[in-house]
């Protein structure tokens, strides 16, 4: 293994910020930058090596690459975490823009929403799975939240609160109980589990996770990040009193002043119970 290849795993290990999969997600993409860097001739490189002229030829490459914007970003993200490891931020700009990374396309009229009812439920085997599963209709959940969830922990009566360990990115939210279904759903968790976790006692996450496809696949289902596309457009309907664009509502620009200004408080909201900060990530789930 190369020196930096090393260093940058070694980093990684010792720096765990963020959830499993985005710890996952940053190893391999800084491994992938490594192989890239001794590619275009930047050889005998160390952690504390990384200069402008290393982010700009990587940038370069991968828009000679036709790469999407959006997994351009996510790599940038993973640059600017290793320079602040080294204490080295300023060798990368603030801004995309200064690259010419074009903006991401998040709008999309087009519904991504999965409903999964009682019956496709009991179709899963593993109560745990199905617990789970429970968890990301109700609440809105990523899958690794839903399987990391601990009631015991999370339930607080009036919301949820939820680990930075178990969340994308490493940050810890909280989304709120409003309806008597999710505060059902949270019972049932209690008393699958008690303090206990969603991943059993004998099982590490990634065991758990495998367990979650295949019983997930064995019973037919799939897309099952569709379950939070269902979540915001339900809780947009619940905040409006209208159905949001993807769900056939009307779109943004034919909204009244008053609308627009619900519309937007609307998004703010679903975005934060969502784990995003961006109002214009709800596009995503919403439609424009």
């Amino acid at each position: 293994m190369r020196d930096l290849n090393y260093q940058l795993k070694q980093m990684c290990q010792r720096n765990r910020d963020g959830s499993y999969s985005t710890q996952a997600n940053r190893s391999r993409m800084l491994n992938q930058i490594a192989n890239q860097l001794q590619e275009m001739g930047y050889r005998r490189m160390t952690t504390r090596s990384l200069k402008p002229k290393h982010v700009d030829a990587l940038v370069r490459r991968w828009l000679s690459e036709g790469m999407a914007p959006g997994t351009i970003k996510n790599r940038m993200n993973c640059l600017r975490w290793w320079a602040a490891k080294v204490d080295r931020r300023n060798v990368i700009a603030r801004s995309n823009e200064f690259y010419g990374i074009p903006d991401r396309q998040f709008v999309s009229n087009d519904s991504k929403a999965v409903a999964v009812d009682d019956n496709a439920l009991s179709s899963v085997k593993d109560d745990h799975v199905r617990m789970s599963l429970e968890l990301q209709r109700a609440f809105g959940l990523r899958r690794e939240e839903a399987i990391k969830f601990m009631p015991g922990y999370a339930d607080q009566g009036d919301h949820v609160r939820l680990k930075a360990s178990w969340t994308k990115g490493g940050k810890a939210r909280a989304v709120p109980v409003l309806t008597q279904e999710q505060r059902a759903v949270l019972n049932r968790a209690h008393r699958l589990v008690g303090s206990g976790s969603l991943i059993p006692p004998q099982k590490k996450y990634i065991q758990q996770l495998r367990t979650y496809e295949r019983h997930t696949t064995q019973a037919g289902l799939s897309k099952l990040h569709g379950l939070r596309h269902a979540y915001a457009q339900s809780r947009y309907q619940a905040l409006t009193g209208w159905a949001c664009p993807a769900a056939r509502g009307p779109a943004a620009k034919s909204l009244s002043a008053e609308q627009r200004q619900q519309d937007h408080q609307a998004r703010l909201t679903i975005s934060r119970e969502l784990g995003h900060v961006r109002e214009q990530i709800s596009a995503v789930y919403l439609g424009r």
